[in-house]
């Protein structure tokens, strides 16, 4: 029999193995593998593609169970091969009273090692005593390198057997750094897998994923006991040498004739199923990923589907009829256009009916260098578009609106004309081509009339050009009269409505009666219509009832 350390994937369950039934439960032996370990060798013997556990079996679930989970000391497992001859049964009563021997708690074995290291013994006598490898014997000396505090922490319990693995990679500097953090209440101290990862200084690097030789590394190797990997202490070290030989790899496939060797960037993924996979030949590359923890994969001969898309298009696109070859350059059509164009415009200028019905189709169409758009009449208070929209001038607007688009053959329900044919300048032009010069302009004066803007000193410039009398397009209504609320200016509309008299009579009165008896003056409700009143800024020019008012006037 020898002792040794051999991969869990090696290791399956004999038919031989004298537990036949039940071991089913084997919570007790996670909970005693996770805390303390594998003490208790699995008795194995080998065969062709690896080793029958003889006896172990619970031992063996109870691995799987944690290797299951995670477990980061998981991987090799002790075991006692059996040569030919060997008794089984022997063998395990053997070991099973020399584990007993042992002190079930990890501090104290180790104290229990060290002593016997202390009295000459060599690691080989004192695995050969306790019937343990010598790997559990070095692991348990491995904790003389710990802080008593650290060691006390285990003993209490506060700390879990992982962490206290861990900490054997530690030098006594970083396990005080990692005390000083786990007495205070308001840092995290990490813990397991997370701090071997502090301890290294973030991913750990197994020197396993090495690419070139681990002498031409010159930073410190940290020897894990339990586990199964030696990392790299030095990161920015490893990533120099690393990066080298992926450089020296990429080097030898672009010699070896592949069409593109592409690395990515460290920590990126490359995802597979984005991929195909084609030979070099037909132009496969190759991908280079580096992840975190050191390891570079090379994936060789992919496309990906992006691109073999790209190429089916293109092969697609050869396959088709070659297209004929236009008679002239882009730059030649140019030339002509411009030269067109010159000779047009300038014809133009001689044909006022023609540039008329131009104008009047490009307000309807728009086009490249025309953009007319209808007033949008905006109000701030829905009673006020109420009140416009019932006005005499929105309906004599309405009704020549459907005039114009009955002459230019448009749909009825247009709402309105200026902008709404996009694209249509061509098809409109003919139509005005069709018209008489009046009628063309009647379509003129409407688009015109549209487009006006509302509320700029235009709008008095044209009325009083025009001679317009507001009493024949508005009358008095509630929606005006609840915007004034000045009483002064309230009594000077009731003076210039109703007189003197009735002014001075009211000048007690709060601002809703003024503003009822003006709208009865206007009404004829209830008191003699007042025929043609129109409030003063209103009228073309506009006016005012107060000074503060008189910039009103001035900008109509």
């Amino acid at each position: 029999m020898k002792l040794d350390h051999i991969d869990i994937a090696n290791l399956k369950t004999s038919p031989l193995n004298v537990r036949k039934h039940g071991g089913k439960d084997v919570s007790d032996l996670v909970a005693s593998i996770r805390s303390l370990g594998i003490l208790q060798p699995l008795l194995v013997r080998k065969n062709c593609e690896g080793y029958d556990v003889i006896a172990g079996q619970r031992r063996l679930a109870a691995i799987r169970h944690l290797a299951e989970e995670g477990h980061d000391t998981i991987g090799l497992v002790p075991c006692a091969v059996m040569e030919d001859g060997d008794d089984a049964a022997a063998i395990e009563a053997s070991l099973a009273e020399n584990i007993a021997r042992l002190p079930m708690d990890e501090v104290d074995q180790y104290r229990a090692f060290a002593g016997l290291i202390d009295a000459g013994r060599s690691v080989e006598d004192i695995a050969a005593q306790f019937g343990v490898t010598e790997r559990l014997v070095r692991q348990r000396l491995a904790i003389a390198n710990l802080c008593p505090a650290i060691l006390t922490l285990t003993r209490k319990g506060e700390i879990n057997a992982d962490t206290m693995r861990a900490l054997t990679l530690a030098t006594k500097a970083r396990q005080k750094a990692w005390l000083k953090l786990w007495r205070d209440p308001e840092a995290y101290a990490p813990q397991g897998h997370g701090l071997r990862r502090w301890l290294l200084g973030g991913e750990q690097i197994a020197t396993s994923a090495a690419l070139f030789p681990l002498d031409a590394y010159e930073g410190a190797v940290v020897t894990d006991l339990f586990g199964e990997e030696a990392y790299f202490a030095d990161a920015d070290t490893f990533w120099t040498h690393q990066e080298a030989a992926v450089a020296e790899r990429v080097e030898a496939y672009w010699r070896k004739g592949w069409a593109e060797v592409v690395v990515l960037e460290r920590g990126e993924r490359w995802y597979g199923y984005e991929h195909r996979k084609v030979a070099k030949k037909h132009g496969g590359k190759v991908f280079v990923t580096l992840a975190a923890n050191g390891e570079v994969a090379f994936h060789e001969g992919f496309l990906s589907e992006q691109e073999l898309r790209r190429r089916e298009r293109a092969e697609q696109a050869e396959a088709r009829e070659p297209t004929v070859r236009p008679e002239l350059t882009k730059a030649a059509v140019n030339y002509l256009d411009l030269h067109r164009h010159a000779a047009v415009r300038a014809s133009v200028l001689k044909q006022p009916g023609i540039a008329l019905r131009l104008t009047v189709a490009h307000i309807l169409a728009g086009s490249a260098l025309w953009r007319v758009t209808p007033e949008p009449q905006r109000a701030d208070k829905p009673e006020t578009a109420q009140s416009v929209a019932e006005s005499v001038g929105e309906a004599f607007m309405a009704a020549e609106r459907e005039t114009v688009l009955a002459m230019l053959a448009l749909d009825a329900d247009t709402p309105s004309l200026a902008g709404h044919a996009t694209g249509e300048v061509g098809s409109l032009f003919e139509r005005l081509l069709a018209l008489e010069d009046a009628d063309v302009l009647r379509v003129l004066a409407f688009l015109m009339a549209e487009t006006l803007d509302a509320g700029t000193p235009l709008i008095g410039t044209l009325g009083s050009l025009m001679g317009v009398t507001m009493a024949a397009w508005w009358e008095a209504d509630e929606a005006f009269l609840s915007l004034v609320r000045d009483r002064t200016t309230l009594l000077s509309m009731l003076a210039e409505i109703g007189g003197e008299a009735v002014a001075s009579a009211h000048k007690g009165s709060t601002t809703k009666v003024l503003r009822s008896i003006i709208r009865q003056y206007a009404t004829g409700e209830g008191r003699s219509k007042v025929e043609g009143w129109v409030p003063r800024w209103l009228a073309f020019p506009a006016g005012s009832y107060t000074e503060d008012a008189a910039n009103l006037s001035k900008a109509a």
